[in-house]
């Protein structure tokens, strides 16, 4: 029988290599495709059509945020954290989180219930990245919370259902040229008979859209209440000294 490695061995495993004086290890690099991933997603909507282009973007961002985890769970359970990855790492969520809310605002015409989370999101990540370079070397201060982490968390699990949602609004609008109102309604009510599927498309056209949408306002409100947390922390280094 083959001899399960014990995690006092499993901790010795190896860095792949080094370059330009950083260490390449197995989370790094997952963090690295993290990273090149967010502008993939953009991407999928340049060289496919849709609703194909919105199932591919979805698949990427579903992949790359599973390595969110994936990187973060190896390194500490190998042993193999490092200044390269503990830098890369924020910066590869938020250039995902970024890119595909810029995307889905885009396709879904800039809706007020997606614009409005999506800009208090955006605003939250400049503000808290301005902060940090201003607070320079006393920016570790602002170390992520674990409530960060959730926040970070739900904002993907927000933005791959809205990826579905609009694969399904794809599928509905290229599905109902040429029906009126009245025989959509028909179909969806059982009047008339379901040929093309459209019951079970607009069923998930609702949970994608509602869903996704609660899901980006409670991520926005998570995102709001650690931007003020650590705004809370860092004001002690803000205030000017009195003369």
């Amino acid at each position: 029988m083959r001899e399960i490695l014990p995690a006092r061995q499993l901790a010795l495993v190896p860095p792949i290599g080094y370059f330009c004086g950083m260490k390449w290890t197995l989370p790094n690099i997952l963090t690295v495709l993290r990273l090149i991933a967010a502008p993939g997603v953009a991407i999928m909507f340049l060289y496919f059509a849709r609703p194909w282009a919105d199932w591919y973007a979805l698949a990427l961002f579903v992949t790359a945020a599973l390595t969110d985890f994936v990187d973060g769970y190896l390194a500490r359970l190998w042993k193999q954290e490092s200044k390269f990855g503990a830098m890369l790492d924020p910066i590869a969520d938020k250039a995902m989180v970024v890119i595909a809310l810029l995307v889905i605002t885009g396709f879904s015409g800039m809706n007020p219930w997606i614009l409005l989370p999506t800009t208090l999101i955006l605003f939250r990540e400049v503000f808290v990245s301005g902060l940090r370079e201003f607070l320079g070397a006393t920016a570790g201060l602002l170390k992520v919370t674990q409530l960060a982490k959730w926040k970070t968390t739900l904002q993907m699990i927000a933005i791959s259902v809205l990826f579905a949602k609009g694969a399904f609004e794809h599928y509905m609008i290229e599905q109902t040229i040429g029906m009126d109102q009245a025989m959509i309604d028909a179909i969806l009510n059982g009047t008339l008979p379901d040929e093309v599927g459209l019951r079970w498309k607009s069923i998930g056209w609702n949970i994608s859209w509602f869903g996704g949408i609660a899901l980006l306002w409670l991520a926005a409100g998570l995102t709001i209440a650690t931007g003020w947390d650590y705004f809370r922390k860092a004001l002690p280094y803000l205030r000017e000294p009195r003369t």
